[in-house]
């Protein structure tokens, strides 16, 4: 009874304040509102793509993208799975939205564009509702018209579909996956979108996570083995969702986003425990000169792909190395949409419109590695304990402060801690302040 409570007090302040969100907003025109696509790759490696410096994945169509939009070189999501989604799809730190438990009462940019006169749809991977079918934390019940997908991770060998709130099916054919995202996305833009709104398309694929596998047309064909069939399958049917756009002359007025939740699954430790995978195999992606991956604060683990269109919009051929990450999408679509970024909460997440559009070129000030650092600039501090998963824990790692030059040292390996102890003290500051800040009372009921 008491959640029933907070979750209607929750909603009703929503709704309050999104009347006068709607309101304000009803002056801008649907023709100046862009359409969004945000594809969303799972455990996709920085190094995979070709335009990322890889020489074994074959990957026209987004380097094509590449070239047809921004490409970025220090794009942050977080860690892992869960983590990642809930920054995305609120602008808040995970240490505030939760992760895998992600509580009804956090707000959406699904939620904001609805009101704003969006349609919404999501297809594919969820995994912010603790991976069950509970109501209220579901796309539906967070801001989406429409779901197609799994609520969680395929780490089993098969998935359970959702529709909208219902179960409608399962399946253990991994290799299908891609395809059926790619053609439930399709179908949205073909048979039901509204032509009088502007949308927005999350479309949240399962692979390149854990149990991967290829289509038949695929499978054996690249020379980076199953994980490079699997990266290869995925650059085509991305093709094909481009291909739908530009076939239903929507590609002037849509903003196209593509990255990954977090860094490859890497780490040797993985080998022993891997979960549905042949005997041998060693299939997964490469983070390139950065450390580590999934699961780790450096950067193999946070820093990923992103590749950002606009046709006019969006300056073509640039790559910026200003820090931007998955967090910044909420207060960026609220520029773009037409709604007010949540006041009652702390979010972390900055504008970049004015970065995406080439009207600046500095980015975030700061970035934060969740319970484990910060990067200001050129400089990443990691804490003595900084928080690691258990599969990507170095274990001659000493426990003491680390400092990196990010700009001379992407890679992480001279720490530059003893020689700069000011600096270090500045940003471990830095990330206190930043764990230490949030606007959401305890007394709010809503944590």
């Amino acid at each position: 009874m008491k959640n029933c409570r907070i979750i209607l007090a929750a909603r009703l302040r929503l709704f309050c304040w999104m009347t006068v969100v709607f309101v304000s907003s009803r002056c801008l025109a649907a023709a100046d509102r862009p359409n969004i696509v945000i594809i969303f790759t799972d455990d996709q490696g920085y190094a995979d793509l070709g335009c990322y410096g890889s020489e074994k994945n074959r990957t026209p169509r987004l380097d094509q993208l590449a070239k047809e939009g921004t490409r970025f070189t220090s794009f942050y999501s977080q860690t892992v799975c869960g983590p990642s989604r809930s920054a995305l799809l609120t602008g808040r730190q995970p240490i505030r939205s939760k992760g895998w438990g992600m509580p009804a009462s956090e707000i959406t940019f699904a939620e904001l564009m609805q009101q704003t006169g969006y349609q919404t749809v999501c297809i594919g991977k969820w995994d912010v509702s603790s991976r069950k079918a509970i109501p209220d934390r579901m796309p539906n019940a967070q801001g989406f018209d429409h779901y197609f997908g799994t609520l969680g991770a395929n780490d089993g060998g098969g998935v359970t579909f959702h529709e909208n709130d219902k179960q409608v099916g399962s399946t253990r054919d991994m290799g299908s996956l891609t395809t059926l995202y790619t053609n439930k996305a399709i179908e949205f833009l073909k048979q039901q979108r509204d032509p009088q709104k502007p949308f927005v398309l999350y479309l949240a694929h399962t692979m390149m996570h854990t149990i991967i596998d290829a289509s038949d047309r695929f499978r054996g064909r690249s020379e980076g083995g199953l994980y490079g069939d699997v990266v290869e399958e995925f650059d085509y049917e991305t093709g094909r969702l481009l291909d739908t756009l530009d076939e239903l002359k929507l590609r002037e007025n849509t903003l196209v986003i593509y990255t990954s939740d977090n860094g490859p699954w890497n780490q040797d430790k993985y080998t022993s425990r891997k979960k549905g995978h042949p005997a041998g195999s060693v299939f997964w992606g490469s983070a390139g000169a950065l450390r580590n991956g999934k699961g780790s604060p450096y950067e193999g683990g946070y820093r990923l792909p992103c590749l950002v269109r606009w046709p006019g919009k969006v300056p073509a051929g640039r790559v910026s190395d200003a820090i931007f990450a998955t967090i910044d999408l909420m207060p960026t679509f609220a520029t773009l949409a037409g709604f007010e970024v949540p006041n009652d909460r702390q979010v972390d997440g900055v504008d970049q419109t004015d970065l995406l559009m080439g009207r600046r070129e500095s980015g975030r000030d700061h970035f934060y590695y969740s319970q484990a650092g910060v990067r200001e600039g050129r400089w990443k501090y990691l804490k003595p304990d900084a928080h690691f998963y258990a599969y990507a824990i170095e274990d001659d790692r000493p426990r003491s402060d680390e400092l990196y030059d990010l700009l001379a040292d992407p890679a992480e390996q001279n720490n530059l801690a003893q020689q700069h102890p000011d600096k270090v003290a500045a940003l471990r500051t830095l990330m206190l302040s930043i764990e230490a800040d949030d606007r959401l009372r305890p007394e709010d009921g809503l944590r």
